[in-house]
């Protein structure tokens, strides 16, 4: 098969399109045909070597843990799938190895979900870690209906799932983003506060009360200024700052479910979640993704077409 491969940690410089060996299907595992890949900040974080101290990663590598495409033979003991399933997943092992970037991949099927028929290949792409992300950290602070919900870039990736699941479960959503984001919220049905000084007086305009729950998706002051906000200072969820614990709140890192997947394409196929792509390039390019991905100026998910 054709696949990104890495053999040393780097930049983007180190990415190879080249040929691998095709997967391994343990017996709990499917053999995945990639039709797309999504691109996380994550993956060009592993390269890069900054999640050596709390993984293990073995080279030569393949990237990326977001997939969709179609089962194309299974384990031993994968019941839950059967060839020709159309799937989509959040591909995280144990060990990082063996990615998504591509054409074939071996998932375990406790990675993956059946692919929501709303989207096409690579919608389904971008959602499964961003979306997972998003799904998990709203839950671990008990969001629900009546909360006022504030999310820190809110235009992102994880923040843009964020605002339509918490609108979803019947919160009101405050998000942050810049100003040429803030018609991109109001249609997902969140109210857009520009970011930077004076953020939380901006907020206390919307919410005179203060808010009751706050997702942080980039890192920085917005867990001190949430704090600040919420009339219950642990309803604080960060994906960035592990300190948030030291302070009440809560640091969470995106599991791979099947369920919670299950539960983001039946958001899908009710319209109540759609997925905005910013940019597809062929897997080919995979090196100019990162570079796009590492500016931080995306508005939803980059994408890898196989």
């Amino acid at each position: 098969m054709r696949a990104i491969t890495v053999n040393h940690y780097g930049g983007s410089e180190v990415l190879e399109f080249t040929d691998a060996a095709d997967p391994k299907i343990a017996p709990d595992a499917v053999l995945v045909r990639v039709k797309a890949a999504g691109v996380n900040p994550v993956d060009w974080k592993i390269v890069a070597g900054y999640l050596d101290p709390v993984m293990y990663v073995h080279f030569p590598l393949i990237p990326g843990w977001d997939v969709s495409g179609v089962v194309e033979a299974v384990g031993l003991d994968a019941t839950e799938f059967s060839v020709g399933d159309e799937v989509y997943g959040y591909v995280r092992k144990d060990e990082v190895q063996h990615g998504t970037y591509a054409e074939l991949v071996a998932a375990p099927v406790r990675t993956l979900a059946h692919k929501p028929s709303a989207l096409d290949w690579r919608q389904a792409a971008g959602v499964p870690l961003a979306g997972l992300t998003a799904l998990q950290s709203l839950a671990r602070i008990g969001v629900t209906r009546g909360d006022t919900v504030l999310v820190h870039a809110a235009a992102g990736g994880v923040g843009s799932f964020a605002v339509q699941i918490a609108k979803a479960q019947g919160a009101r959503v405050i998000g942050t983003a810049s100003e040429r984001n803030h018609d991109f919220l109001r249609s997902l049905g969140a109210e857009p506060v520009t970011y930077g000084d004076g953020l939380g007086e901006r907020v206390r305009e919307l919410a005179p009360d203060g808010i009751t729950a706050a997702v942080d998706y980039i890192g920085g002051d917005a867990v001190e200024i949430s704090q600040q906000l919420l009339t219950d200072p642990s309803r604080v969820a960060s994906i960035v700052e592990a300190s948030v614990t030291r302070r009440g709140g809560h640091h969470v890192w995106v599991r791979p479910s099947s369920d919670g997947l299950a539960e983001l394409g039946r958001l899908a196929d009710s319209g109540a979640l759609t997925v905005n792509i910013d940019r597809v390039l062929p897997l080919a390019e995979a090196a100019e993704a990162f570079r796009v991905s590492q500016n931080g100026r995306t508005r939803g998910k980059l994408v890898l077409e196989v």
